[in-house]
């Protein structure tokens, strides 16, 4: 599964936000003037010697939007080296990050044991990753990527005095001011400036696809001098009110080389492909990108099975599964899991008209997440006014026609979510599950250790007795269910 950002983001609107940061900021004072307290805090930090910066830091993250429990706290990870290059000019940053598990429970497409790096760009408007030097192109990590260049404490001041137009300053009675701005379509930001002229806070809100307006604080301390500018050496974050971030940086270099910026021309091919394949009839396996669904016909609509990543790539979805069977509306959408590459789509979904149908735990959380606005970047659920209808299910839940019927199981005892859903075909011996198991590349030798989520799967296989002849992967391709069997050294059993 497509690694996410490990940073994350919480539930408030942008002027709610300014409306809290008056408070710290005590707004009975006398509003300063704004271009005043920007210059003095951009003298302190250094900021027009600052045209890029490279850190390395390590310390604790958290896996955002991956959550074992809906609700619950993101993931924690060890990371072990993060480096980060900003080139302020050309608006690009890289992430280079060492990184592994601190607990088994959650999701995050990190191996269960063991390290992994993730070699992560964002220039302008295009973001991709790169792995095994191939370039993966990551239009949904633009948005997250874009916000966390400019919330950096040189970034954020010039971010500031882009906005001049909009700009606004209070006094604190501390000796400190704020200042608090929006990138139109982007963020807004308030920033919280110290007696000294360091940014001790950023108090931050962008478009996310789950959570709508995402609130982030990010806290910056223990400034020091190097290279000619003020920098800190500890660096917090919070999103959606859970820590996601907390770093010691060791090495700062100031007007790093930046060419390993340079935009990929790979990395520009950001639009959506869906293919579609028919694995029975009435079922399309609908893939062409990182995360798949299923369309399955029924008499009078659809059934779509995943809305993945965000509204780009769900609505291409939709509309591949309705020119597959013209005429017939999607009236539901199973969602496998609430980690949030999973549920990037549901807003696209409800605004098309279509009930969600999840696993019990997560109706909640969705009702509540989903209910939140998205102005910064208003979507498409947000535009036309729709509101989030579920179907819950717990242990089991039959729907569909009686010539397709459709069989829902939660998959128990996982390590990767627990709130999980299966969907199973019964006529035609389909299985559909996402990050359960996700195949490698054909004949591809099982490991030494068997994958712990894909011996869950098995087991849940078998404890329910589901007659599967293939699997429909929400990541990877359509195999027969041998091949799960194979992953974990095992031969299959024989065909029922």
């Amino acid at each position: 599964m497509p690694r996410p950002h490990f940073i994350a983001r919480a539930l408030l609107a942008p002027g709610l936000v300014i409306a809290a940061a008056c408070l710290l900021a005590s707004c009975a004072s006398k509003p300063g003037d704004a271009n005043e307290v920007l210059t003095r805090a951009s003298t302190s930090m250094g900021v027009a010697q600052v045209k890029s910066l490279r850190y390395v830091a390590s310390g604790t993250g958290y896996t955002f939007g991956q959550a074992f429990k809906p609700g619950g706290a993101w993931p924690r990870i060890t990371l072990h080296s993060v480096t980060r290059t900003i080139d302020y000019e050309g608006a690009a940053m890289r992430d280079e990050i060492v990184l592994s598990r601190a607990e088994p429970q959650g999701g995050g497409g990190y191996p269960l044991a063991g390290q992994q790096r993730n070699d992560q760009f964002v220039s302008g408007e295009f973001a991709w990753n790169v792995a095994g030097g191939n370039v993966a192109p990551g239009p949904r990590f633009v948005a997250d990527r874009v916000h966390q260049l400019w919330i950096t404490p040189h970034g954020v001041l010039k971010a500031a005095a882009r906005s001049s137009g909009n700009l606004q300053a209070s006094r604190a009675s501390d000796g400190g001011s704020t200042l608090s701005f929006a990138e139109a379509g982007r963020y807004s930001a308030t920033v919280r400036i110290g007696a000294d002229g360091t940014v001790t806070q950023v108090d931050s809100v962008f478009a996310d696809p789950v959570l709508g307006d995402t609130r982030t604080i990010t806290t910056y301390a223990d400034y020091r001098e190097t290279g000619g500018i003020r920098f800190p050496m500890r660096i917090q974050q919070t999103m959606a009110g859970f820590p996601v971030l907390d770093l010691t940086v060791q090495e700062v270099q100031v007007n790093a080389a930046t060419t390993a910026l340079q935009l990929p021309e790979a990395a520009r091919n950001t639009a959506e492909r869906v293919t579609a394949e028919k694995v029975a009839d009435g079922v399309w396996f609908l893939g062409g990108g990182s995360h798949n669904s299923v369309a399955i016909e029924q008499r009078d609509h659809l059934v779509l099975v995943e809305t993945p990543l965000n509204d780009a790539r769900t609505e291409a979805v939709i509309a591949q599964a309705k020119s597959l069977a013209p005429g017939k509306p999607i009236r539901f959408a199973i969602n496998s899991h609430a980690h949030f590459d999973h549920a990037g789509g549901v807003r696209a979904a409800v605004a098309e008209g279509a009930t969600i149908v999840t696993q019990a735990a997560n109706a909640p959380y969705f009702e509540s997440a989903f209910g939140q606005a998205s102005r910064v970047r208003p979507d498409r659920m947000q535009r036309d006014g729709k509101r989030i209808g579920t179907v819950v299910v717990g242990e089991k839940l039959i729907m569909g026609d009686a010539s397709r019927p459709i069989e829902l199981h939660r998959i128990k005892d996982s390590v990767h979510s627990d709130s999980f859903l299966m969907v199973y075909l019964p006529n035609e011996k389909l299985l559909i599950e996402a990050d359960a198991y996700t195949p490698g590349a054909p004949n591809t030798p099982p490991p030494a250790v068997p994958n712990a989520n894909n011996v869950n799967l098995i087991a849940n296989i078998e404890r329910l007795d589901l007659k599967v002849e293939r699997i429909l992967p929400l990541h990877g391709r359509v195999v027969p269910v041998a091949e799960l069997y194979a992953a974990v050294g095992r031969p299959a059993p024989a065909a029922r």
